[in-house]
């Protein structure tokens, strides 16, 4: 049936097939990971998941931003203070217990939002600890995340591990999308025979050598694919999982968690070949094992763009990061975005907290009262009881080249430099940061650009920069310690890039000598690693020198050999660096 379908029909029959098995099992699958952002695709999706659950299970929806207060549970506030006594509120994640949480921008979710849905997910219950209070709730109910990243932007591998199913709507038109909807009695019948449903010893051996295969490390793939396998079994009035629930579990659980294809049949014929004669005999048999139907199952369903990484060899499953970003984040008591409250002392440019500081102070009322019967005060508030906000701003990054403009090659870097600058600043304007520029040529260094975000400055600096003359080599490796502390000291993230071939022969006075010149910009490298900020020493010289590399060495900086660099590459290494940083 599959093999006539489109790409798209198939694509959206695995999503609807996904949903109602989930529908059966929402709580042994875990949930779902929908790649979709908003739109008449998603929603029709959605539409038919809602299609296959009762009426009575609820839909909550997890929003990215959500605080731990309101999702694990808290202190009612107005309730506390107006019964006089502490009241506990129910968290997002107990309120779901028993139905689908849905959580949008799920590649946007904080790693300690992550942490206690996992939690959630692993010990279907959550431990509120806070407040002066302990209480242990349910919270059993199923996942589905919406990630809605761009490019490498990804939910966390960690969640999207616990969710069995992975579905990927984003090359889905509206015409592929159908309104054919589940009939829910037939799922709630379903989740009655799912306890009866039996599972054989080759079924899981089968699975497990599908996803060994298919070189995914995790163990929960193959116990999750086992969870979908039953569940399709009890969708079809079946007491037994059988191969063609085997193969839809592969198709639908494996294939997108696959990182490396299976060996070919050639490969399989010359490893036999190898073996004993008597062993082969014994394995031949005319009827296809089991373990290899799986496996075929799984290899056909694999997504073109990811079999074609898996046929060159170059998959790299994405990192869970996120654009705009690459600077360092720091604490701050004033600006940034919140992230939390601490106790403290109100003034010196704290921001008390107010709600978080009578929360502290509401479970205590009762006892301060009765050490100080005769007050009349509604709450009585400590110096202990103080809340203050937390904040964290991730600063600017700023690029510093500092660009060996001597020699008869200068010209030929420069223009690799400039267009190196201008593809960075094509990000820097999205990101917010700037880039400087320092020349050094003849007797000392100079600088050409200070930091900027200005394409139209960095053309215009960079047009009217000569080459030639000397190498004072020390000399340019202080500019660009005085230019990072500076900037540093803004509360910016600096990164030195030195472009040279590290043969200096101008001093620091701008007399010449290459031993004496050489020696100085060592110790200008010495001095430079003290300050801990990063770099990296890019050797543009035909073939490496062993200068440039002993420069980096003393600055602790990353050493780079690019003869023949262009500013595609530059600026690769460049960016490559400032993530690292």
């Amino acid at each position: 049936m599959f093999r006539h379908m489109s790409r798209g029909a198939q694509s959206w029959s695995d999503a609807m097939t996904a949903a109602a098995l989930f529908a059966v099992d929402p709580l042994g699958t875990g949930g779902i990971c929908v790649r979709a952002g908003p739109g008449p695709v998603r929603d029709g999706w959605l539409a038919v998941l809602r299609s296959c659950f009762p009426s009575a299970v609820s839909f909550r929806k997890l929003p990215p931003a959500i605080s731990d207060e309101r999702l694990l549970g808290g202190l009612d506030l107005a309730a506390t203070l107006h019964a006089r006594r502490p009241v506990v509120q129910r968290g997002l994640l107990a309120d779901a217990d028993g139905g689908v949480l849905l959580a949008v921008m799920a590649e946007r979710l904080s790693s300690a939002t992550v942490a206690h849905l996992i939690a959630a997910i692993d010990r279907r219950q959550i431990d509120l600890e806070r407040d002066g209070m302990s209480r242990r709730s349910p919270s059993r109910f199923g996942l589905v995340a919406f990630d809605e990243g761009l490019d490498d932007e990804r939910a966390s591998a960690a969640l999207s591990d616990r969710l069995a199913f992975q579905l990927d709507l984003q090359s889905l038109s509206r015409p592929d999308v159908t309104s054919e909807e589940y009939d829910v009695d037939n799922v709630i019948a379903a989740r009655r025979r799912l306890p009866r449903v039996d599972v054989e010893a080759d079924a899981v051996e089968a699975l497990c050598h599908a996803a060994g295969s298919l070189g995914i490390a995790s163990l929960r793939a193959p116990l999750l694919a086992l969870r979908v396998a039953v569940a399709a079994a009890a969708f079809d009035d079946d007491e037994i999982v059988r191969r063609d629930h085997l193969e839809l579990a592969a198709r639908l659980v494996l294939s997108p968690r696959a990182t490396a294809l299976p060996a070919s049949p050639e490969q399989d014929a010359e490893m036999s070949r190898d073996q004993d004669p008597e062993t082969i005999d014994d394995r031949q048999d005319p009827e296809v094992p089991i373990e290899d139907l799986v496996l075929e199952a799984a290899k056909a369903a694999i997504p073109p763009n990811l079999f074609k990484q898996l046929q060159g060899g170059s998959l790299q499953r994405p990192r869970t990061m996120r654009a705009g970003k690459q600077g360092l984040s720091k604490a701050g008591p004033r600006r940034g975005r919140a992230i939390g409250v601490r106790r403290g002392e109100f003034g010196a440019g704290n921001q008390l907290n107010l709600l978080e500081t009578l929360r502290a102070a509401a479970p205590w009322q009762p006892l301060r009262r009765a050490g100080e019967a005769g007050s009349v005060a509604r709450l009585l508030i400590r110096k202990e009881d103080f809340r203050i906000k937390r904040f964290k701003q991730r600063s600017a990054s700023s690029t510093i080249f500092v660009v060996d403009a001597s020699g008869s090659s200068a010209l030929q870097r420069l223009a690799e430099v400039k267009g190196a600058v201008e593809l960075l600043l094509a990000d820097c304007y999205i990101r917010r940061d700037e880039v400087a520029l320092i020349a050094f040529r003849g007797r000392t260094a100079q600088l050409i650009l200070p930091p900027t975000r200005s394409l139209t400055r960095v053309r215009r600096s960079l047009a009217a920069l000569a080459g030639g003359g000397g190498t004072p080599l020390a000399a340019a490796i202080d500019s660009a310690t005085t230019l990072a502390v500076a900037v540093r000291n803004k509360g910016q993230s600096p990164l030195v890039v030195l472009m040279t071939d590290g043969r200096a022969n101008v001093a620091r006075d701008g007399c010449g000598g290459r031993a004496g010149a050489e020696i100085e910009a060592y110790e200008a490298a010495r001095q430079f690693c003290v300050t801990g900020i990063p770099a990296v020493v890019v050797d543009t010289s035909p073939r490496p020198q062993p200068q440039a590399e002993k420069i980096a060495a003393e600055m602790k900086a990353r050493y780079v050999a690019l003869p023949y660099a262009d500013a595609t590459r530059l600026s690769r290494v460049v960016q490559a660096n400032m993530a690292v940083g």
